[in-house]
């Protein structure tokens, strides 16, 4: 008999293409088999996988565009993760979601621990909030894993973008006072993974709750990109000088925490994971685009 898969939302995402090479026993769905603004093929993606564990990887994820949608954030943020815990509360089934740095408001000044008021300062993070909330109160056996900052090889990222964005400009200017942990996609579905391991051992009630999953260390904006063009240059790229601005001299729609640092500790004393330091799972995700564009 065929082992039953770990059912992975979020179709191509960055996470949900990285857990797909990471595991064999993963199974992607997305849209427009899955779609959480479809409710019914929510049911009918998780009858027919019939899984052991879901992974909720997918979300709207456009922080901008959340503050004149509020709408369709709440519907794939909020709604759709009720639904699908709801799904696995019923089957027992156990439930990683995975959420964000941007329910804090950033003004903490140290990294955030998981009891720390959350205070969300726009749509996208408010929304991812209550998602959290409508899981946790599911009754499904769920862990949630709030992340930040994450890049991979594949998809839209900041590093991808610099990389893009570099090879056309002499100077760039990048934000410097906006504080937190990049993480790789790679390594965080690794970290997923040995979650949903332990989980699929045997159910303990300290599993339950919400957990920080990011890369070790922090760093800037500023400081990512000018790490990116630091690997681009090993490599024989040409590169652009980086000058460092505030977050006002670069206004957006919605307003980012200065300050989204994650201590991950609890994730370390319960499932005996901790992500690597943010710089070496750049140096592998940038790696990786270099031998994509070699190819």
């Amino acid at each position: 008999m065929a082992e039953r898969p770990i059912l992975v939302t979020g179709g191509t995402g960055q996470l949900a293409s990285a857990l797909a090479v990471a595991s064999g026993s993963v199974m992607r769905v997305g849209r427009p088999d899955f779609d959480f603004d479809r409710p019914d093929s929510i049911e009918a993606a998780f009858r027919a996988a019939d899984p052991a564990l879901v992974v909720n990887a997918a979300a709207y994820t456009a922080v901008d565009a959340a503050e004149s949608d509020a709408d369709a954030a709440y519907r794939a943020n909020r709604d759709g993760p009720a639904l699908l815990a709801g799904l696995c509360a019923a089957a027992g089934v156990p439930l990683i979601h995975i959420s964000t740095d941007y329910v804090f408001d950033g003004s903490k000044g140290a990294p955030y621990v998981e009891e720390d008021a959350v205070s969300p300062t726009g749509v996208y993070g408010a929304s991812k909030l209550a998602g959290e909330r409508a899981v946790l109160s599911s009754g499904a056996r769920a862990a949630i894993l709030r992340t930040s900052w994450v890049h991979y090889h594949e998809g839209k990222n900041f590093v991808r973008t610099m990389l893009t964005v570099g090879k056309t400009r002499d100077r760039l200017t990048v934000v410097a006072d906006q504080r937190g942990c990049p993480t790789s996609a790679a390594d965080l579905a690794d970290a997923v993974l040995a979650v949903a391991a332990r989980m699929r051992d045997g159910w303990r009630d300290d599993y339950a709750g919400v957990f920080h999953a990011a890369g070790g260390g922090d760093t800037t904006w500023f400081g990512v990109a000018r790490a990116v063009f630091e690997d681009a240059a090993h490599q024989g790229w040409k590169v652009p000088t980086v000058d460092p601005i505030e977050t006002a001299d670069w206004p957006t729609p919605a307003k980012r925490p200065a300050d989204s640092r994650l201590d991950c500790t609890r994730l370390a004393d319960v499932f005996g994971v901790r992500l690597p330091h943010w710089r070496e799972g750049l140096r592998r995700t940038t790696a990786a685009i270099f031998a994509r564009a070699g190819a």
